[in-house]
């Protein structure tokens, strides 16, 4: 029986499963680097209508909404956030914090955590801010 090759769909679709998985180790070592320094992990792929956060971590009096990004380089990860994801982003910070009246007193903080292979993860704070 002669080799056929595979459908085009079915290679798109081992590289999308291949992507999710490195992401969700990437979010995983990112989880275990902002635990290291000091925070706590509250939420980890939320997702809301509207809106999709990759963690929600708190330290201290401040709630921090964790956009993490694996790219071959650091200043890829760093490069491929616009306003219009933050936005989503804000969104879905607001829906977890209004159910939640315990973190309503918090102050927010949207973070970055860039990722590279074979390089320590970047933590970048305040990365953006909420024009709310």
């Amino acid at each position: 029986m002669p080799h056929r090759k595979p459908p085009p769909n079915r290679k798109i679709k081992t590289a999308k499963r291949r992507a999710m998985a490195q992401g969700l180790r990437a979010e995983t070592l990112a989880a275990f680097y902002l635990r290291l320094k000091g925070y706590r992990i509250l939420a980890r792929n939320l997702r809301v209508a509207g809106g999709e956060v990759d963690m929600v971590a708190r330290r201290g009096n401040v709630l921090v909404f964790v956009e993490v990004k694996y790219r071959p380089s650091l200043g890829g990860a760093q490069a491929v956030m616009h306003d219009a994801q933050w936005r989503r982003i804000a969104r879905a910070a607001a829906q977890y914090v209004g159910a939640r009246p315990a973190l309503q007193r918090h102050h927010w903080r949207f973070d970055l955590i860039a990722m590279a292979p074979r390089q320590r993860p970047r933590h970048i704070k305040d990365a953006w801010r909420a024009p709310f």
